[in-house]
């Protein structure tokens, strides 16, 4: 374990609490402050995220502090300056509801009476937390390390710097240090801001900067000479100046994230030797205070103005950031043996280095933490110095930002691009980002099409800025288009990986729930599982040879697909990447028979093709494979080609299809209504760890023969009761109590009739895990998992969003659609 914090402390203490006994846990500082980030954070935590996974490892954390008696519970407030700050604390209301954390709003006046010193002339109001607190990291970092040193399982070595990591034939072998040289196959990076310089020892990356987070301690403050322990008031988050105020003992510290974005590199950080502090904690860029403390000032007067205060301590706070704000966390696919458990907040420490830990002795975390997987999402493009920085520069400024669930990053854009990318551009694509390829949402070219059905769509159109933030009509429209007539989709950014060898059939009956013994030239559809039955994928898979599977997977997800499968491959079995070498274009529609009949070399009809049959075709030159499947529950194909016909594919179709009335099709159809109107689960919403098949309905497999991974627990989720039902639902009034239409974007609670959030029998309570408008049933439909008592069709319920609880209604219980609910438009007739 190279890294003595908070971070590396936790995961020593968890590893030994389930069985590791050969721990060697060492940091280039002196224990118990090795001199990172642990020992400079502010050590508040506020439980609320807008994200299931992070909540819960935020509260699991404070629970874990508190157990160790290392947490203060002061309760935290976040306060708002502006009416649009006051609709996102009503959002995060919501997601406290959603996710089962206590909180309520305040008015200024009871802001006042909870912290008297706040200003309440210059807030709208506040979001109370009453759960939140702080915490002493150190303190339980060395709890922790007591823990495992007591169950005989831990060395440490501290003042010892690592030099070197020894890797052999692609495996971690040994850990070179100042000190000699220790045998390890199992090596995890927990060193915060140095990770970085750790793995480029073995060779790899771990995309993370040092940035700083500027903190002033300000005191000794008269109101607090007669508190008791360190906090006697709540934490103050002033969220528009992107700041917070806290009581320390007999001080008030003032934080802020609103300075410009100060990066550092790795090898300027300086050495303990060199540091007056600590290396995290370089003086304080004073110019760059200077609006944070005019800030504070109108926060919180009373205190600042004490005449007998001062700035007694203050500092650049170094932490880390990451591209996208996430931890780094999982195995390092290139070194076996190699892990990254890095870029990880106090708030949360504690917690995910107990899902680590669990990940590294059984195989699987318990919490759905595949998000933070740490070299999956990157997947080979968002490791360069360039992205990481610009990345992190742009993502420090959401720290506190209100940040949209469909807003698209703007830096290091476009990156990767399909060779369709300048067609796109010509036909004026909105693009968002995905795995970070550019994949059209919508085309401003079809602007025509809103017009066009604005009959079918005019109720459905969003008023409200938010709801319509990232958002267009001209998705309805294309969707309708491609009902109608026939829509071209590409590129959707797929991953592609081939896995060949003589154990390539035994490696995928293994890994996959559906029976891999089918014949060449066909494909199934099948979910990947943990050990307990969770989701790990949600993919494709077609058999090319004999000894040649061919993994399609959505490209947001081909990362941590591609780490799966290389980590569990046996045997004469190898995993090829071919991502970037396949560009995929969907052909669907009534239409679509028709068009592609005319432009291909073979026959393309529903007689010559079966579902889920693959085909070479050959089209104006260009050699591709064929595969009818669809995700939008229309007939028609996938066609793969070499990236370096693909323009010309493109071009082929583009310009057959003008007969045909085709149209350019965005991922706003392909992955929001089409899906959503056919009842299609999406792997990281619907499918996750902490849902099986047999409640997602996804058992139509059934239990096969060949053992595979998860087995066990699929086939008792098929033959047992399961405590929830994953269901569609359907918006029955968007302004229940008059004014504007409300649309619901995803991540809101269920409840009752009552206004009671559900919660089934295991303790997982109900919210939307996928919303989305489907313009062909007029409807907008929302994706939920439902407590088996409440999952039936016409079940009336309700949905809460920013404060207001609307109504809803059980469309479909189950797996299923809510149009073309027999695919007749899908099969054709053919089952």
């Amino acid at each position: 374990m190279i890294g003595a914090g908070v971070v590396g402390s936790s995961l020593v203490g968890e590893l030994a609490e389930r069985g590791r006994d050969d721990i060697l846990l060492i940091d280039k500082g002196p224990l118990s402050d090795p001199g990172g980030s642990t020992g400079h954070a502010s050590n508040f935590i506020f439980p609320v995220e807008h994200s299931k996974d992070m909540t819960q490892l935020t509260s699991d954390s404070r629970d874990i502090y508190r157990e160790f008696d290392t947490f203060t519970n002061s309760g935290g407030i976040e306060v708002a300056r502006t009416d649009e700050r006051m609709e996102e604390l009503k959002r995060r209301l919501v997601s406290a509801k959603a996710f089962g954390e206590p909180a309520e709003l305040l008015t200024p006046e009871e802001v006042e009476e909870l912290v008297p010193y706040v200003n309440t002339d210059i807030i709208k109001g506040g979001f109370y937390s009453k759960d939140a607190g702080t915490c002493d990291p150190l303190r339980a970092a060395e709890l922790y390390r007591q823990q495992a040193d007591k169950k005989d399982a831990l060395r440490t070595a501290p003042n010892t710097e690592v030099t070197d990591l020894h890797v052999e034939n692609g495996e971690i072998r040994a850990v070179e240090t100042d000190a000699g040289t220790v045998d390890a196959d199992e090596v995890v990076i927990a060193a915060g801001l140095w990770s970085p310089a750790i793995a480029e020892m073995a060779g790899v990356d771990i995309p993370l900067t040092p940035a700083v987070h500027q903190m002033a301690s300000v005191g000794p403050i008269d109101r607090f000479e007669d508190g008791e322990g360190e906090i006697n008031y709540p934490v103050i988050r002033d969220m528009d100046t992107q700041m917070y105020e806290r009581q320390h003992g007999n001080d008030i510290e003032v934080g802020s994230y609103e300075h410009r974005p100060i990066l550092w590199d790795v090898e300027d950080v300086p050495s303990i030797e060199e540091s007056p502090l600590s290396p995290t904690q370089p003086p304080l860029t004073e110019d760059a205070f200077e609006p944070s403390m005019a800030h504070a000032l109108e926060i919180v007067p009373e205190i600042l103005d004490d005449p007998g205060a001062g700035i007694r301590h203050s500092i650049d706070g170094l932490l880390s950031v990451t591209p996208d704000g996430h931890p780094l966390l999982g195995p390092i696919p290139e070194v076996d043996g190699l892990w990254s458990c890095a870029a990880i907040w106090i708030k949360e420490a504690p917690a995910i280095a107990r899902e680590v830990s669990k990940w590294m002795t059984k195989g699987h975390p318990d919490i759905d933490i595949v998000a933070h997987d740490h070299v999956a999402r990157f997947d080979e493009y968002g490791e360069t110095d360039e992205f990481v920085k610009s990345r992190a520069h742009e993502g420090y400024q959401k720290i506190y930002g209100i940040v949209h669930p469909r807003e698209q990053w703007e830096s290091t854009r476009p990156l990767r691009t399909s060779a369709f990318y300048n067609r796109q551009e010509d036909l004026d694509a909105a693009f968002f980002e995905a795995g970070g390829w550019e994949r059209p949402r919508w085309f401003e070219s079809n602007a025509d099409l809103v017009e066009k059905y604005a009959d079918q769509i005019e109720d459905l159109r969003r008023p409200n800025e938010w709801d319509s933030r990232w958002w267009s009509p001209i998705v309805l429209g294309e969707h309708l288009h491609l009902r109608n007539n026939v829509g071209m989709i590409g590129d959707t950014g797929f991953g592609i990986l081939d896995i060949v060898g003589s154990d390539a059939r035994e490696n995928m009956e293994r890994l996959c729930v559906a029976p891999m013994d089918v014949d060449v030239g066909d494909a199934a559809y099948t979910p990947v599982l943990a050990p307990n039955g969770g989701f790990v994928a949600d993919l494709t898979v077609a058999r090319l040879g004999e000894n040649h599977y061919r993994v399609i997977t959505g490209g947001a997800h081909a990362g941590q697909d591609r780490t799966w499968f290389d980590g569990h491959l046996e045997g004469d079995a190898q995993l090829l990447n071919r991502s970037s070498e396949f560009c995929t274009l969907g052909v669907w529609g009534p239409n679509a028979e028709g068009l592609m009949d005319a432009v291909a070399e073979e026959p393309m009809t529903a007689d010559s093709f079966d579902f889920a049959e693959l085909k070479d075709v050959t089209i104006n030159g260009v050699s591709a494979k064929a595969l009818r499947i669809s995700y939008v529950g229309e007939f028609g194909w996938e066609l793969y080609a070499p990236m370096d016909r693909g323009q010309r594919l493109w071009d082929t179709i583009y310009e057959a299809g003008q007969e045909f009335d085709v149209r350019p099709i965005g991922t706003g159809v392909y992955g929001e209504t089409g899906r959503m109107e056919k009842g299609y689960r999406l792997m990281g919403a619907e499918l996750e760890i902490d849902y099986t098949p047999a409640e997602a309905g996804l058992t139509f497999h059934g239990v096969k023969d060949a053992d595979f991974i998860g087995k066990d627990a699929y086939a008792e989720g098929i033959d047992g009761e399961t405590a929830a039902t994953l269901c569609t639902l359907s918006v029955t009034d968007h302004a229940p109590d008059g004014g504007e239409p409300r649309f619901m974007t995803g991540g809101e609670p269920i409840l009752d009739r009552d206004g009671r959030v559900l919660i089934d029998d295991e303790g997982r309570r109900s919210y939307v895990t996928s919303a989305g408008t489907g313009p062909s049933v007029g409807k907008h439909l929302l994706q939920a998992y439902l407590p088996d008592a409440h999952a039936e069709e016409g079940r009336e319920l309700q949905v809460e969003y920013f404060g207001q609880q609307y109504p809803v209604e059980v469309e479909v219980a189950g797996y299923g659609g809510v149009f073309d609910p027999t695919n007749d438009r899908l099969f054709r007739n053919e089952y």
